[in-house]
């Protein structure tokens, strides 16, 4: 269970890895571009599944980190699509901490990472609209 406010997403999460000393500062702390590259696989598979292809990033959006990842950690990363046009996907990304030997689970980080679907030859291609579309 969350130890804040923030609510650990529902379900699965679309990655998990434990954070590992080469991944560190040499205080330990996890570096954020190796956080960052963690949301974006974890987004890609999200957008390559609704998609039914290939996906790239195009951009990432409002990237904020609240705590920091320490050597050791596991790393769980949910990530929800929320908006589907007519070839790009906006996944929202939420990645969370819980220590080796610690039940308590802390929101680390959060984004919004937008993909567009692309063919054979890079250009953009048409997506399958969001299943729950309001």
């Amino acid at each position: 269970m969350a130890a804040d406010e923030d609510v650990l997403p529902e379900g699965a999460p679309a990655t998990r890895i434990t954070a590992m000393p080469a991944d560190a500062n040499p205080y330990g702390d996890i570096f954020g571009g190796w956080l960052m590259g963690q949301m974006d696989m974890a987004a890609a598979l999200v957008a390559s599944r609704h998609s039914k292809g290939r996906a790239v990033t195009i951009a990432v959006e409002g990237m904020q980190f609240h705590r920091p990842v320490l050597v050791g950690d596991e790393v769980s990363v949910f990530a929800t699509l929320v908006k589907v046009g007519s070839t790009s996907m906006t996944i929202e990304v939420e990645a969370w901490r819980r220590a080796r030997h610690s039940e308590e689970t802390y929101k680390v980080t959060q984004a919004r990472f937008i993909f567009v679907a692309i063919d054979e030859v890079r250009r953009p291609r048409r997506v399958p609209a969001l299943a729950n579309a309001q």
